[in-house]
């Protein structure tokens, strides 16, 4: 940070920062009152209140007008919607993703030469509470898990949906005039495409899930049968993080004592295999078809409805986009990618492949002189 004016633009940014995460807490404390993390919530949007009365001061004495700062009732009110859409899982992600920005914020301000000593002090103490913050958030959404994995399937499936029927339909109506004809047209493609994802899911999943219970089954057969040969093993994995030889001969000594902790261990570091992550393949496969039907419906609405071809084409592209830019907000909160940048992949790709369909189609019409109406 180079000078005082870019100081105060990061404060006033800091400012509106704490004072929207805090609105936020509050509005999903209040919509999940009855649950456990409610209290949570409070205490965090109560911290966060704090950390805005510290910028409000911090921007005071540098001459700033803070009655000029103002929080966004619009967005709030529109990430709590979206929050209750979404569910409380993919909500704390993106409460997540906030906090991840807020440590980045704070540790930009600290690297300022025009803070005091106190002021710093104060501003680490902050940039600790949203490390704290995320932890708790880390902790809560280990409850939600499974369902997050069932999401990305549930994603997955209908963003393949969208782009292949949105690219069929886009193909066939640069050859149909009758939109019906480009409805039935889609509709068996997405029939077939919700078949194939569906039964390729559960085959992926469960073949994946067949050869890592394998490889922990021998694991745990190798620490009950030859636990000091796993042990010795276990040591250099340890050294390799950079921990002292002690250390690791401590923690393997303790191993010893627990072969279930001892599998486990060995299990993560040298296959990277977790046995809370086996995925169920027949959800896997149920999520993925049943999401690609959905997804393949939805650009083809305006065909369904009789729409002309010349409203129900850019009609369809709308819609598409829509839900494209829905899935990769999904997609990049429950992979903790940036949303943005998922959301735009997505869009383009999607509308990008169908527009092409769309020119073959009306290139074999041509130069064919295919014609359906």
């Amino acid at each position: 940070m180079n000078n005082a004016n870019e100081l105060l633009k990061y404060g006033v940014k800091a400012l509106i920062s704490e004072l929207t995460s805090a609105k936020i807490y509050r509005k999903l404390a209040e919509m999940y009152k009855e649950s456990k993390v409610s209290n949570k919530l409070i205490k965090i949007a109560e911290m966060e209140e704090r950390h805005a009365s510290f910028w409000t001061e911090f921007l005071k004495r540098r001459g700033v007008d803070v009655s000029k700062v103002k929080v966004s009732c619009i967005k709030v009110n529109l990430l709590a919607l979206l929050f209750r859409i979404i569910g409380l899982g993919l909500a704390l992600r993106v409460l997540e993703a906030s906090e991840r920005d807020a440590v980045k914020l704070y540790s930009q301000l600290l690297s300022s030469k025009d803070i005091s000593e106190e002021e710093r002090k104060e501003i680490l103490r902050i940039l600790e509470d949203e490390l704290v913050h995320e932890y708790e958030f880390m902790e809560e959404e280990s409850r939600f898990k499974e369902l997050l994995n069932h999401i990305r399937d549930a994603v997955l499936g209908m963003s393949d949906g969208l782009v292949e029927v949105l690219s069929v339909s886009a193909g066939l109506a640069g050859v149909y005039g009758n939109p019906f004809n480009v409805a039935i047209g889609g509709c068996i493609v997405g029939i077939a495409g919700a078949l194939s994802m569906g039964i390729g899911a559960f085959t992926s999943v469960r073949a994946q899930k067949q050869v890592r219970m394998g490889v922990l089954g021998r694991v745990r057969a190798a620490a009950k049968y030859a636990s000091h040969i796993l042990a010795t093993r276990l040591i250099e994995y340890i050294k390799r993080k950079g921990l002292s030889e002690k250390v690791a001969k401590d923690i393997a000594n303790e191993s010893l004592q627990n072969t279930e902790l001892l599998s486990k261990m060995i299990a993560e570091e040298e296959y990277g295999l977790r046995e809370e992550v086996l995925e169920n393949p027949g959800k896997a496969g149920l999520y993925t078809g049943i999401f690609y039907i959905i997804g393949a419906i939805v650009p083809l609405i305006p065909y369904f409805i009789q729409l002309s071809i010349t409203i129900a084409l850019p009609l369809s592209f709308i819609l598409a986009a829509v839900m494209l830019a829905l899935t990769g907000f999904i997609i990049a909160v429950s992979a903790n990618l940036n949303i943005k940048l998922k959301m735009i992949e997505l869009v383009i790709a999607g509308l990008g492949s169908a527009t092409i369909t769309f020119l073959i189609g009306r290139l074999a019409s041509l130069l064919l002189g295919i014609e359906v109406s």
